[in-house]
């Protein structure tokens, strides 16, 4: 394309939707921002066709150069730009530009039209924080606008800003994020609990969490000496360590009284102080102490302060370590440098300019303050603030030499004499901190400290890293190295084994099947399923947890030493994975279900959205897949991993041929065997053949009725082998569960109710009604072959109304063929439905069976469930099988065994006498 001359349109260009993933998703295996935008009539207009656009966005963001796009080098989307791209596609790469703008690392980004909606656009692209991801995407959005409408009013630097000011809100402080920083290097994952500095680095059983610089392993009467500056002074005294003389007092007049007993000059501080809060130095009499008293007793919370003798020389700040010294960095306090032109006061703010200087923790320097304070050090240093310092004289502006009152650091870790570094360790080991900040005052850190006089005068918990990571003279320590040392010492776990299971149908079921065997072996399993969140086999919340917050719950429980985690569609697409990566992957079907809802319209787009749990399995782990099925077996060209596969099918079919194949180049797989004795689930790894169990002697399987339960047991033994577990253990896992309502709430419970076979399942669609079918006519088969009678069959059907008309009919279709009298009821929530609808396109579906020659010969409408419980009993007899597909498990479960099956037939005519 080429540069024309064309009418410029109105700016339309607006966002949709917007949501933040963090974790693996769709779109991308690492954390993505998604805008749905839409272009309006600039869908017309490529960049080519604008006027100067693409040199204004040039001109004001320069950045782009560095964008490679898709020609996979620098200045690749600025060619883009003038050859003529689309504005949802400049969108991404302005959104990325700004991250980068205010320091975040933003790299990765793609744009894709929405199918089938024409000037609609999928913007994707990489974020450090989802608070400034959002914001970069709305103001990238605003930008492309302004430079479209060329109207006057929009200051991208008043922008960039006000973005960068939303940055320093939600960012970590210099400390933690160099331990982040570090932890990430190692590959140790993290989570942050709080939107302050408190973070879990590790999962489960393995977690430490660290708060700033302190950490799980931070003794908390340790932090209540070091914030006792008298208590820490004298504990060091009494064993023999350099500190001044000092006293506790409350009153001016002890303060006065106790400086006189120390000697003059002195200082005064809070006891619980700080940061150097309320620290007045070199008081050299009565009256210093009374001018300073009220100021410096304001900064304590206890009202108890702290004389001590005065100490002259350098401040130094010795960073130990797990007991070992980390660094050590000289603290200069705030001034500034005379330059024969400028005043005090603007000396203060060329100082401030300085990009590393910040408010408080923010950045690595910390501005200047100028209060009263310094106004009166620096009269008493014989000028004003408006006065104009001689070139090269410093000017003091505070005493002390905290970072946090806008002091510098230099660099002193390889020139301390080593006896210095033996006291400030031996001073941590006293205090009792794992991590510690010992304040030296001395003359010189290279001479012995008992020779050259002076002293620790403090001893801090949580000290701030950043004098040390970003020095202002000398060169950075990489302090981090030795918390994390510390913290996961070499070999350390740092992640407990994750086996994340999908499909549409028999998640649950096999999760709990996984759970279960490494239970027996002794784990501490947390699991997450529909049904809730289980730790240790006690369930801790009840509700739909196979989402990514579920999984992140169990993550950070500090029991749970294996994680099985349910993974659902709607979960990933409404936020990706709960976690980075998982170990074992579970993908089990991908049938018809949730089709139609947020944009997934077909198979192929359902089985791009289970394969994420396979695209997150590392170098190291396993997929699971379901070679019988052609929309999970294609999944294995986006595993980074192994292959296990899991199949039913016989030898000379086709996807036995080829997991046979598999295993002949040394791949692992389970498959059935079938021999007159009956089915055997085998393991194959390599040429190797194991035997795990007879199908017919698991309880689960119903005697082997159960074949979806046999799939789903055959996953599991998969995924419990790819995790380690023993074959016994495995074996023995699967003999011993079973589906009762104990182990298995909601999934083909089986109870007798005044001689009637009740099975409550949670079959809610057509395949999964296909092997609930299966069962059924298997059940009734063995039945009637023991008892020489049929087995009349009713069934309480339903499914969710956010489900296709179609698919809600074929729920219908598929009922008639397995049972005599289908019962229709609703859920409680019709997602959008009216009262009614969907039952009524299930009904539907029955009756379009039944006219073709289905086995049902009635069916009706009871709406309520537990309605719908009592209807079915009241009309079956002994002998009957009634299966009733249910939302609330637990409701009708109490419903039937609390009413012992009380209604009479009176009121409803039982259809076969």
């Amino acid at each position: 394309m080429s540069e024309t001359t064309t009418t410029v349109p109105a700016p339309e260009l607006r966002i949709e939707s917007s949501r933040v993933f963090r974790g693996p998703n769709v779109w991308h295996y690492r954390k993505v921002v998604q805008l749905v935008v839409d272009l309006g009539v600039l869908e017309q207009f490529p960049t080519d066709t604008l006027p100067g656009f693409a040199d204004t966005l040039y001109a004001m963001l320069p950045g782009l150069w560095n964008h490679h796009c898709s020609r996979g080098r620098k200045g690749g989307f600025v060619e883009r730009l003038h050859e003529g791209t689309w504005l949802g596609h400049v969108t991404e790469h302005v959104a990325i530009e700004l991250q980068t703008q205010v320091g975040h690392d933003a790299r990765r980004g793609k744009t894709r039209s929405v199918k089938g909606e024409p000037g609609k656009y999928n913007v994707i692209y990489a974020y450090q924080d989802e608070f400034v991801g959002l914001a970069a995407g709305e103001l990238a959005v605003r930008l492309v606008n302004h430079l479209v409408s060329a109207e006057p009013g929009f200051d991208l630097g008043t922008e960039i800003d006000s973005l960068a000011r939303t940055a320093e809100r939600y960012a970590l402080g210099p400390s933690t994020q160099a331990i982040v920083d570090e932890a990430v290097s190692r590959d140790i994952p993290w989570q942050r609990l709080n939107s302050a500095s408190l973070i879990q680095l590790g999962q489960g059983v393995h977690q430490q969490r660290i708060r700033a610089t302190m950490t799980s392993r931070t003794s908390n009467i340790a932090v209540d000496i070091a914030s006792n500056k008298h208590l820490t002074l004298e504990l060091l005294g009494n064993a023999g360590l350099p500190v001044p003389r000092s006293a506790s007092v409350r009153t001016l007049a002890e303060a006065q009284r106790e400086a006189r007993r120390i000697g003059y000059p002195v200082v005064i501080k809070p006891l619980d102080g700080n940061h150097g809060r309320g620290v007045k130095l070199n008081l050299a009499d009565e009256q210093a102490i009374a001018d300073v008293w009220e100021a410096s007793r304001a900064e304590s919370k206890r009202g108890v302060m702290i004389v001590e003798s005065f100490i002259t020389g350098r401040d130094y700040r010795c960073l130990v370590i797990g007991g070992q010294i980390a660094a050590i960095a000289e603290r200069v306090p705030a001034h500034v440098v005379g330059d024969g032109r400028h005043t005090i006061t603007e000396l203060v703010e060329q100082t401030n300019a300085d990009p590393r200087r910040g408010v408080g923790h923010e950045k690595v320097l910390t501005r200047i303050r100028i209060d009263q304070d310094a106004v009166d050090l620096v009269a008493g240093q014989g000028m004003g603030m408006d006065d104009v310092p001689e070139p090269g004289r410093v000017v003091q502006l505070t005493l002390t030499g905290n970072m946090s009152t806008g002091g510098i650091s230099i660099d002193r870790t390889f020139e301390a004499h080593p006896e210095n570094i033996e006291i400030a360790e031996e001073a941590a080991r006293i205090i009792g901190l794992d991590i510690a900040g010992i304040d030296f005052i001395c003359p010189d850190i290279t001479q012995p400290v008992r020779e050259t006089g002076g002293g620790i005068c403090e001893v801090n918990a949580a000290p701030g890293f950043r004098m040390h990571t970003h020095p202002t003279i000398g060169d950075p320590q990489y302090i981090a190295k030795p918390v994390i040392d510390m913290l996961f010492p070499t070999g350390t776990p740092s992640r407990i084994p994750i086996v994340a299971v999908t499909g549409t149908n028999g998640k649950t079921t096999t999760s709990r099947m996984i759970a279960h065997i490494f239970k027996g072996i002794g784990r501490k399993v947390g699991m997450t399923s529909t049904d809730g969140v289980v730790i240790d086999e006690r369930l801790v919340i009840k509700a739909d947890a196979s989402g990514p917050r579920s999984a992140r719950m169990v993550l950070q429980n500090p029991r749970v030493d294996f994680a099985v985690l349910e993974v659902a569609r709607g979960g990933i697409l409404r936020e990706g994975l709960g976690y980075d990566y998982n170990d074992v992957a579970v993908v089990l079907n991908v049938t018809p279900d949730h089709l139609g809802i947020r944009g997934i319209n077909t198979l192929a787009q359902l089985a791009a959205v289970k394969q994420v749990v396979v695209e997150a399995v590392p170098r190291h782990g396993y997929a699971v897949l379901n070679a019988d099925d052609p929309n999970v077996a294609g999944m294995r060209r986006a595993c980074s991993g192994r292959v296990v596969w899991f199949s039913m099918r016989q030898p000379g079919e086709a996807s036995r041929d080829m997991v046979e194949d598999h295993c002949r180049r040394g791949g692992r797989a389970v498959v059935l065997d079938s021999s007159e004795m009956g089915d055997r689930i085998m393991l194959r790894d390599g040429r190797r053949s194991m035997q795990i169990a007879w199908t017919h002697l698991m309880p689960s399987t119903f005697g082997g009725r159960a074949v979806m339960n046999v799939q789903n047991a055959m996953a599991a033994a998969a995924a419990a082998y790819s995790s380690g577990a023993s074959l016994h253990d495995i074996r023995q896992g699967l003999r011993t569960f079973s589906t009762s309502y104990y182990l298995a709430p909601g999934r083909l419970n089986e109870v007798t109710v005044d001689g009637r076979t009740v099975i409550i399942d949670y079959c809610h669609n057509a395949p999964g009604m296909v092997m609930l079918g299966d069962f059924v006519d298997r059940t009734a088969a063995e039945s009637e072959q023991t008892t020489g009678r049929p087995m009349h069959r009713i069934g309480v059907i339903a499914t969710a109304g956010d489900r296709r008309d179609d698919d809600i009919a074929e729920l219908g279709r598929v009922a008639a063929r397995h049972f005599d009298h289908v019962v229709v009821r609703e859920d409680a929530r019709t997602r959008g439905r009216q009262v009614g609808e969907t039952a009524r396109l299930t009904v539907e579906g029955v009756e379009e069976a039944m006219a073709k020659g289905a086995r049902c010969q009635r069916v009706e409408v009871v709406l309520d469930e537990l309605e719908a419980t009592r209807h079915v009993m009241s009309l079956s007899s002994p002998g009957d099988l009634v299966v009733i597909c249910s939302d609330s498990h637990a409701r009708v479960m109490a419903e039937l065994e609390n009413q012992g099956h009380r209604a009479t037939p009176s009121d409803h005519e039982s259809p076969h006498g």
